[in-house]
């Protein structure tokens, strides 16, 4: 097959698409389609969202840890005090920090 009729099959191939979009079903089915994967975009958007978000609060939590900082510092003692005054189980978490915490 020369590129003269390869050319022609795809002139066909176009006009038979033009012409099944005419038909009703067809524009149904295609706008159908593309509902689906709008709302499909926007749900995977909205998980990828969360996710980073998610990701983000607990760099940032761990990095709050993680600090030195003397007014970070003075509220974890404040929570632990708070935490041996309110007694029951909060006792074992005070009783595993590191000796430089208290």
């Amino acid at each position: 097959m020369n590129a003269k009729d390869s050319f022609r099959k795809w002139i066909w191939w176009f006009l038979a698409g033009i012409a099944a979009l005419q038909f009703y079903f067809v524009r149904e089915l295609l706008a159908a389609f593309a509902l689906f994967a709008l709302g499909f975009v926007v749900i995977g958007l909205c998980l990828a969202t969360f996710y980073l978000l998610q990701k983000s609060w607990e760099a940032g939590v761990g990095r709050v840890a993680a600090s030195q900082n003397t007014w970070i510092l003075a509220a974890r003692r404040g929570v632990a005090t708070v935490e041996e005054w309110a007694g029951g189980r909060s006792g074992v978490r005070i009783r595993n920090l590191p000796a430089d915490f208290v």
